[in-house]
């Protein structure tokens, strides 16, 4: 029994052995080899997606955002560049009305004292035509009328200019307004620490003082003992 049973082992060994050369002889793979084994595995990693898929599409994304983001970067800079530009033309605009308001800012004024000037030229003119003896009476009265006309003229200039001349003759002394020269005893009616008489009047425009006026100031008389 024994015998037998090693015999059918022995028969089943020659077997496979003959199998075994025959497919290595056709060149087909062994079951169970390493070559199937690889073959298999490789057939399992073509049917998966490849891994870098994902960093492709990745990579596609961050390069569509940097050409976005370069855009608005030029965007950006051009407006700054515009607004560089205009705000420099309008300083050099505003350069410039500054520079021509000085220059031209007392214009009207000046445009009045030319009429002002014209009545002082003709009145210079008429004395130096009639400047014989006898008709110095005559002269003297159109001189007289022609300063009165400059006269009336100038403070006409002056009002419409908002120029005041100052007449602080009785009003309290003012270190703003006036311009103390001396102190003079206080006089009938004449309160102390008052302007008892101007020297040289002061003028103010727009209601700033631009001169200063002259004046004296009455102060209390010292009785001698």
């Amino acid at each position: 029994m024994a015998v037998r049973s090693l015999w059918a082992g022995r028969l089943r060994v020659q077997r496979l052995l003959a199998s075994t050369a025959a497919r290595e002889s056709k060149g087909w793979p062994l079951p169970f080899s390493t070559a199937t084994q690889r073959t298999a595995g490789e057939d399992c990693r073509s049917e998966d997606p490849p891994d870098e898929l994902g960093p492709s599409l990745t990579e596609r994304a961050l390069r569509v955002k940097a050409i976005k983001l370069e855009k608005e970067v030029q965007d950006l800079t051009l407006r700054y560049q515009r607004a560089v530009a205009d705000c420099e033309n309008i300083r050099r605009r505003t350069q410039r009305c500054v520079e021509d308001a000085k220059i031209f800012g007392i214009q009207s004024f000046c445009k009045d004292l030319v009429e002002v000037a014209d009545i002082l030229e003709k009145t210079t003119e008429c004395i130096s035509e009639e400047s014989e003896p006898e008709n110095q009476k005559l002269t003297l009265e159109k001189v007289f009328r022609g300063l009165l006309l400059l006269e009336a003229k100038l403070k006409s200039v002056f009002a419409k200019h908002g120029l005041e001349k100052l007449t602080p003759i009785g009003d309290k002394y003012d270190p703003h307004e006036h311009e103390l020269i001396c102190h003079v005893p206080a006089g009938v009616g004449v309160q102390p620490g008052t302007v008892a008489l101007v020297r040289q009047d002061g003028y103010k425009l727009h209601g700033r003082t631009i001169r200063l006026a002259r004046v004296e100031v009455a102060v209390e008389s010292q009785r001698r003992l």
